[in-house]
């Protein structure tokens, strides 16, 4: 196992940076699938949302007033980069990834970049790897990024849709 083992998956979505941002960050629990996959449920339905600024995090809150914190954001740099660090619910102490999100303008467009670094924490047998070693986690993961990313040009197009821009 490498001690550099990130991935990286590329959208471009029609919208600017500014906006891009906006929807990634504030329209979350719209475009982060839901389901085994994407989010596990232990308390029913939640709503996925980013508590905003360095220091921030990711929480899903739930019916029963239950949450739970995904990890904590380190960069919070609005219509430019995004970095959060991200647990799951069967990590142990001093276990996350990091994932860095990048916003950069292309004309009228923005490419979406992000990078999910830091697996190679885990040992083979750790319960986020889902019982696969590398390369095929990271493929799994590249996948898992790519449907997230489909999710949201859609809720960007929705939602400019929706504002009439």
């Amino acid at each position: 196992m490498s001690d550099t083992t990130s991935i990286t998956v590329t959208t471009v979505v029609a919208t600017d940076p500014a906006t891009a941002f906006e929807i990634f960050t504030a329209e979350v629990n719209a475009w982060w699938k839901r389901g085994p996959r994407f989010r596990p449920s232990v308390h029913g339905v939640g709503v996925l949302r980013f508590k905003p600024g360095v220091g921030g995090r990711p929480i899903e809150t739930y019916d029963d007033k239950s949450s739970f914190d995904f990890g904590r954001i380190k960069v919070w740099a609005p219509g430019e980069r995004l970095v959060f660090e991200l647990i799951g619910r069967d990590f142990g102490p001093n276990e996350s990834t990091e994932v860095e999100v990048c916003f950069e303008g292309e004309g009228e467009n923005t490419r979406l970049t992000v990078e999910h670094r830091g697996s190679e924490r885990f040992p083979d047998d750790h319960p986020a790897r889902h019982g696969l070693g590398e390369p095929a986690f990271s493929d799994v993961m590249s996948v898992w990024w790519a449907d997230l990313f489909v999710s949201i040009k859609i809720q960007v197009a929705e939602t400019l849709t929706r504002e009439g821009t």
